[in-house]
């Protein structure tokens, strides 16, 4: 099923709370509003909806002749295996997880990483999201793959999820951190998790030997309508809530081909230079952090 047939599934609306803030009311109308082909056509390739980057070398052999008239799909079932690979990396670095465990998707978008979560675990999957778009568009899938009893999205803010305290084994959030004060959000994960548990994020952050931000990761900001945050400020606010790094991984070398592949592309959004410079001129970097709540 596509992407246009999933979004045109009906379902029962469920009763979705009102934004706590002006910002989150915002930001919950850009995301209801997105509708990039960069997001959409990507997960057309196998029915996998992300919203993040990706991330290893790109596959030239499968690329094929630039003068193939199968070249742009081509191009773009490359940029959706890069995408993967980088949602992969991320589940890889939660531990040990078993059947009957919970986990939690903080920010899941159209819901590519729970599904992909359930199918390596076999685990529950709870997802959260302030677009009921992006909900109802996971949950549509979840009812396709079969699987909307293990996988699950709902409308709230993640700095408030309605779960009890100490109920996942891991959580994660996948380039959604930038929309949240990392206290306030590293604070809710860490009282969600069990002790033990395992969060990961990754995220593009600013580089503190840079200085301040860079005018490139300026431009990030106001085209996503976010407040992109320091690497420093992510381990600061990690300790200061019981969630202690066990691998901080540079991922800056490994993205730049996905970016460079995809500027390439007839899905350029007009962020592409922003992103490659600003990785280049290393005013920016793309980080994997693997934390245990203690």
């Amino acid at each position: 099923m596509t992407s246009t047939e999933l979004t045109a599934t009906a379902t029962a609306k469920p009763l979705i709370p009102g934004p706590a803030t002006p910002y989150q009311g915002d930001i919950a109308r850009y995301w209801d509003g997105e509708a990039r082909p960069v997001n959409l056509r990507l997960g057309d390739v196998d029915g996998l909806y992300h919203h993040h980057y990706g991330i290893g070398a790109v596959d030239h052999a499968a690329l094929g002749d630039a003068e193939d008239s199968e070249s742009e799909k081509k191009l773009i079932a490359e940029l959706h295996r890069l995408e993967s690979a980088q949602a992969e990396l991320l589940l890889g670095h939660l531990g040990d997880i078993g059947r009957g465990d919970t986990l939690v998707d903080a920010g899941c978008g159209r819901g590519g990483s729970m599904v992909m979560a359930h199918q390596r675990f076999g685990a529950k999957v709870e997802g959260v999201t302030l677009s009921a778009k992006q909900a109802d568009f996971a949950n549509n899938r979840a009812r396709e793959l079969g699987i909307d009893d293990h996988v699950r999205a709902q409308v709230c803010n993640m700095l408030a999820m309605p779960f009890e305290t100490g109920r996942a084994a891991a959580s994660w959030n996948n380039e959604s951190t930038m929309y949240v004060d990392l206290h306030d959000l590293f604070a809710e994960h860490s009282r969600v998790l069990e002790v033990g548990g395992r969060y990961v994020t990754i995220t593009g952050c600013w580089n503190p030997r840079y200085g301040q931000p860079s005018k490139w990761v300026s431009q990030i900001n106001a085209h996503f309508e976010c407040n992109i945050h320091s690497r420093r400020e992510y381990l600061r606010a990690m300790a200061d809530n019981r969630l202690v790094p066990q691998a901080v991984i540079d991922l800056t070398p490994d993205t730049l081909p996905y970016w460079e592949l995809r500027a390439t592309s007839s899905l350029v959004t007009g962020i592409e230079e922003a992103f490659i410079n600003s990785y280049k001129d290393g005013s920016f970097q793309y980080v994997l952090i693997a934390a245990d709540r203690v």
